[in-house]
């Protein structure tokens, strides 16, 4: 798994696993993490030397090249042995196919936003924006009240720049990556990218972006130190706990008057997938363990396991959920499943390469901390794609 400590990071999977080897004492899932970008280096290191573990997540960029070295599990027959094929939306499954071939499935659902403080807007008379224009509007307002209108950390943590992704979105990233080869300098993303100088000019970002972590961004939020935090579902749970939880709102993002396409989106997509080494098929009881274990993950008991950890179900199950206690996670979902809106179909940084998706967050950091101008980083990005 992409966490050091599954138990404290991801602590969905961590029960899911905990669930299942009581559940099934004759076998024995073993959990093992470590940060994202060390595990993405080497699983690709394993699949070189042919030294994959059984069952992995990772980011489906390189799962693609695993797939066209064999490397591999087909998951058609286990989907239909354990009756999962009704249980997903096509498009939680559709992303990670290749031809026939199902070599992936969701591990969870990427549901992406800004938290927002609703008391700390409140006290400063700063109302919810809906476009681009109200949260510049509103950064300012809070900036000059000493207050940080975005918790956003840069150190290490490159890949936390979740809502300007889905910004890509509103400037027709989808389209524009399914027309054929992806032109990333072109005048509507480079409007964007200007968008995000003006967010950085306001004041929208900590003095400290550069030097803070995600984690301490999290913490800087929690502690009541900022207005809005760009993040996911996943720090639900914690926020919720924290001394802000029951302030805590979530916002999908603002729309935007010179955007590309469809403005209404909320991102709840599939997140990067499972796969299976295509080696375990070669050992009988590794093939059992693995069947029974994602049967149980995408069972509805498994599924409520996910939503009692402030995760939403990748399958169609609706879970229980204790809308008065884990008001932030509700917030979360009655975000992502707004009447009249929509979802891309994947986060752009999943459907491109590695080094395409780093050179992405780089660029959008660059930006907000001034190290780059608006053309500067759409043709860092360029230069990446092949």
């Amino acid at each position: 798994m992409q966490n050091p400590n599954v138990k404290d990071q991801d602590p969905a999977t961590y029960e899911l696993v905990q669930a299942f080897n009581k559940a099934h004492p004759d076998l024995k899932i073993n959990l093992v993490g470590q940060p994202v970008e060390q595990h993405q280096q080497q699983m690709t290191i394993a699949a070189q030397s042919d030294t994959l573990p059984e069952i992995f997540w990772i980011y489906d960029s390189l799962a693609r090249n695993m797939v066209k070295d064999d490397k591999l599990l087909d998951l058609t027959p286990i989907l239909e042995e354990k009756g999962l094929k009704a249980k997903f939306k096509p498009s939680m499954t559709a992303a990670f196919r290749s031809g026939d071939l199902q070599y992936g499935l969701p591990y969870q659902a990427l549901v992406t936003g800004f938290y927002y403080n609703e008391a700390v807007l409140k006290e400063h008379g700063v109302a919810l924006p809906e476009t681009f224009d109200d949260l510049v509007a509103a950064v300012k307002k809070l900036k000059q009240a000493g207050v940080v209108p975005i918790a956003k950390g840069a150190n290490t943590s490159a890949f936390s720049v979740w809502s300007f992704l889905t910004m890509l979105s509103r400037f027709g990233f989808e389209d524009k990556a399914q027309a054929g080869k992806l032109r990333y300098d072109n005048p509507d993303f480079l409007r964007l990218y200007e968008h995000v100088e003006e967010l950085a000019d306001a004041g929208a970002f900590p003095p400290n972006i550069s030097t803070q972590t995600y984690a301490q961004a999290v913490a800087s939020f929690t502690a009541g130190k900022a207005a809005f935090l760009d993040s996911g579902v996943w720090e639900a749970a914690k926020i919720q706990q924290s001394g802000v939880g029951k302030d805590v709102k979530f916002w999908a993002g603002p729309v935007f008057a010179d955007g590309v396409g469809e403005q209404k989106l909320a991102m709840n997509a599939p997140s990067a997938p499972f796969v299976v080494s295509a080696k375990v098929k070669d050992d009988d009881k590794k093939y059992r363990a693995v069947r029974e274990f994602l049967g149980f993950y995408y069972s509805d008991a498994g599924q409520q396991i996910l939503a009692d950890n402030a995760q939403p179900p990748v399958t169609t199950y609706q879970p229980t959920v204790d809308t008065a206690a884990d008001t932030v996670f509700a917030a979360v979902l009655h975000e992502a499943s707004r009447p009249g809106w929509s979802s891309p179909s994947a986060q752009p940084d999943l459907v491109v390469s590695a080094a395409t998706a780093s050179a992405m967050y780089d660029s959008l950091y660059g930006v907000m901390q001034k190290a780059l101008t608006p053309r500067e980083a759409v043709e860092l990005v360029q230069r990446s794609i092949k």
